[in-house]
């Protein structure tokens, strides 16, 4: 696992730590491992998303490559939306 999932899955076990302690039925190991799992994922998908949203397309100065960068960008566009619909991610 890398620094960034490592990251994240601190981030994901923090918010089922706290979400589990606001349930007030004391700890409940598949409570937290279901509430971990969902949170985790979440912001692996929510990551994948904002690369997606953020990528820079080099372009040159024709209109050929500014056509191209329209249909790249449509592309993540669709990709992005695709994601979020397929994972139920709302950002």
């Amino acid at each position: 696992m890398n620094e960034r999932v490592r990251e994240l899955a601190e981030c994901a076990r923090c918010w089922a730590k706290v979400k589990l302690q606001d349930t007030n039925i004391g700890y409940n190991s598949r409570l937290y491992e279901n509430l971990y799992n969902e949170k985790f994922a979440e912001l692996i998908v929510q990551k994948c998303i904002h690369e997606i949203e953020t990528y820079q397309i080099p372009v040159g100065n024709s209109a050929a490559g500014e056509m191209a960068c329209e249909w790249t960008y449509d592309a993540l566009k669709e990709i992005r939306s695709n994601i979020k619909e397929h994972f139920g991610v709302k950002l």
